[in-house]
């Protein structure tokens, strides 16, 4: 075979729709985000509006020219207002076509996003459908009660109560909100009983039962007997009776139950709902008057766009969701002969997920080969080096699984000498050289195969880089490194050219852990994402999607990298790019990190310029010199925790 001919040069034609095989945009982004025809992505905010489209390398651009940092968060709020207003459409049509006699009040779970811009923008978005809060601590409470002013939406209250938690769940009924008080456990409730009777309140109450239906996912322990919340069946009875003692037998208005967290199978929506339907009509029977069902959360997020029951994925649609809600409360209802209950539901996920991202920039590529040595043949070298350059020579793609085998030996061989004294370090960097290239060559052509042996789909990896990228996966991707949620991670351009590199991610921080490796698969979960080679003196940008439920709120400070800089972007027809930033919020300067750890930035900065005075009274340092370090010390105190 001639050797010219059995190494031919890849083709490199790509077309967006390859892309889009790789990246799963379509499938993932519930049609907010899509690859536009100049290999840009494009976020379409409003879902009743298809041809407004915003190009994200705009943003980027804009973004540049006004100053602000990367990395940041893009914050879409027609997205979020989307989000909401298809939930309460989708409860709504379905209630209309099914016949059901009760309504949807919907609340959203203050835990999942607590920024006060998310909460206003959700509150907003709701106010036409009722739509309510759910606070599950004394700070949520407090923040829901100045910001859920609607009178006909709901606060559901949940989580473990003390006594101020319940005084001020009183306070809100006092206020004329229309506050359930979520009992957890059962010493909850003889507290409640005595503060009602002492401020004089009519409390309204929700008994949360322990499902024995176990949920599907990550967080299934949530639901059955040894759930963390809720009380048993027993305790049911108990606090109604208690509650019928008492007087306050009209304060029961809501039964809810939670079975978990981002529920990958329909199957468990279904066994919880028949479970709770027959706990209601059974309580309904015995003359407790429930008026509401709080069918918990659970709506999950299609993160890896597979429609399967991975962790990162669910098996069904919003409307398949509600729908079995509806329709099994009403099948349950209708042939217990009892009034359909009206529905709560506490999608926090699937409310905030896409409407924000974190855009970065990659900064650099590790490769695991480094820097190439010069390989010429020198005199008197060892014979080990010798073979390997004979090896390199001779390789076509007849030999390929061979020479695999042989320069891996003749690797470890090389070491081994190395480590005896027998093998000059200028010797061993010819190996390593020489071992990558063959490595390099060997993967470019494996398309020319028409078998590739199951070693050689191993080079792939082998040869993968690290892209280094400007952000925190402990400050902005926290799930990715402590529950291996995979997040989307797509290239804002160049989506109309093929991505040749195979790579993991790898953050700023100086811990091992700071690392992205688990991304959209064919099948399963992948280890490397493909990316484009970087260009000299050209940004390469890549956005972190889905991250707008837990991500922007659950990060920590590792390596005093504080929260990211943030746009708000608001779709606007009228203008020539479709949009515009409404606000800039800055992120966490140095100064604001180092004061929550207890540092006194003005003291610090003091410290340093006795040192320097010191240094200038030596005649180690000019003044002019100080000085101007004096106020590069207090410039940085200033400054984006990230790199610039």
């Amino acid at each position: 075979m001639n050797k010219a001919n059995s190494l031919k040069t890849p083709s490199n034609a790509w077309s967006i729709e390859q892309s889009e095989q790789i990246y799963r945009v379509n499938r993932w982004s519930n049609g907010y985000f899509e690859i536009g025809e100049n290999g840009n992505l494009h976020a379409i905010p409003r879902y009743d509006q298809p041809k407004l489209k915003i190009d994200l390398r705009e943003i980027i651009d804009e973004m540049s020219s006004m100053g602000i940092q990367f990395p940041a968060v893009i914050r879409f709020h027609d997205i979020l207002r989307s989000q909401v207003e298809l939930l309460n459409k989708t409860f709504r049509h379905t209630i209309e076509e099914a016949q059901y006699e009760g309504k949807y009040l919907g609340v959203f779970p203050v835990k999942v996003n607590q920024m006060r811009e998310v909460i206003e923008e959700i509150v907003s978005a709701g106010a036409r459908f009722d739509y309510g809060l759910e606070a599950g601590s004394k700070p949520e409470l407090i923040a829901a009660l100045a910001y859920n002013t609607n009178k006909n939406s709901l606060t559901i209250l949940n989580g473990y109560k003390d006594e101020e938690y319940l005084r001020l769940a009183l306070l809100g009924l006092k206020i004329n909100r229309k506050i359930v008080i979520v009992i957890e456990k059962f010493t909850e409730l003889v507290k409640l009983v005595e503060l009602a009777k002492e401020l004089n309140v009519k409390p309204v109450i929700g008994l949360r039962v322990k499902m024995m239906v176990k949920g599907r996912g990550k967080w299934e322990s949530s639901s059955g007997e040894r759930a963390k919340f809720g009380l048993s069946i027993a305790e049911i009875i108990n606090a109604v009776t208690l509650l019928e003692k008492e007087g306050f037998e009209d304060s029961i208005k809501l039964l809810h139950f939670h079975i978990g967290s981002q529920l990958t199978d329909i199957r468990a929506i279904k066994e919880a709902v028949q479970e709770a339907s027959i706990v209601y009509t059974q309580l309904i029977k015995q003359g407790v008057p429930l008026q509401y069902v709080d069918v918990g959360g659970g709506l999950a997020v299609d993160y890896d766009g597979s429609q399967s029951t991975n962790d990162s994925s669910c098996n069904y649609s919003l409307e398949e969701y509600v729908s079995d809600i509806v329709y099994g409360f009403k099948q349950s209802c209708d042939l217990a002969g009892v009034p359909h209950p009206n529905i709560v539901s506490e999608s926090g996920r699937a409310m905030t997920a896409h409407h924000s991202c974190v855009v970065t920039k990659v900064i650099g590529e590790i490769q695991p080969n480094g820097k190439k040595f010069n390989t010429n043949k020198a005199t008197g070298e060892h014979i080990i080096v010798s073979n390997m350059r004979e090896l390199e020579s001779d390789l076509t793609t007849d030999n390929f699984h061979e020479t695999y085998n042989d320069i891996a030996q003749l690797k470890e061989q090389a070491l081994s000498a190395f480590k005896l004294g027998i093998f000059t370090l200028e010797e061993l960097a010819k190996i390593e050289t020489m071992y990558w290239r063959i490595l390099n060559n060997i993967q470019s052509h494996l398309h020319d195969l028409d078998f590739i042996p199951e070693e050689l789909n191993d080079i792939s990896e082998m040869l993968s880089s690290q892209y280094l990228a400007n952000f925190s996966v402990f400050q902005s991707a926290v799930d990715s490194w402590a529950i291996d949620q995979v997040l989307p991670i797509v290239p804002i351009s160049r989506l109309n050219e093929k991505p040749t590199k195979q790579c993991s991610l790898v953050d700023i921080t100086c811990d091992s852990d700071g690392k992205i490796d688990k991304f959209i698969g064919d099948e399963t979960v992948a280890k490397n994402i493909p990316l484009h080679k970087l260009i000299d003196n050209e940004d390469y940008f890549i956005g972190l999607f889905l991250t707008g439920a837990y991500q922007d709120v659950m990060g920590d400070m590792h390596n005093l990298f504080g929260r990211l800089n943030e746009v708000h972007i608001v779709s606007y027809d009228d203008d020539p790019k479709d949009f515009y930033i409404e606000e800039v919020i800055k992120g966490s300067s140095v100064e604001h990190v180092l004061s929550t750890m207890q540092y006194t930035p003005a003291i610090m900065a003091q410290m340093i310029k006795k040192e320097i005075d010191k240094q200038i009274q030596r005649g180690k340092i000019k003044p002019r010199e100080g000085v101007h370090l004096i106020d590069f010390y207090e410039d940085c105190l200033n400054g984006y925790t990230y790199l610039k």
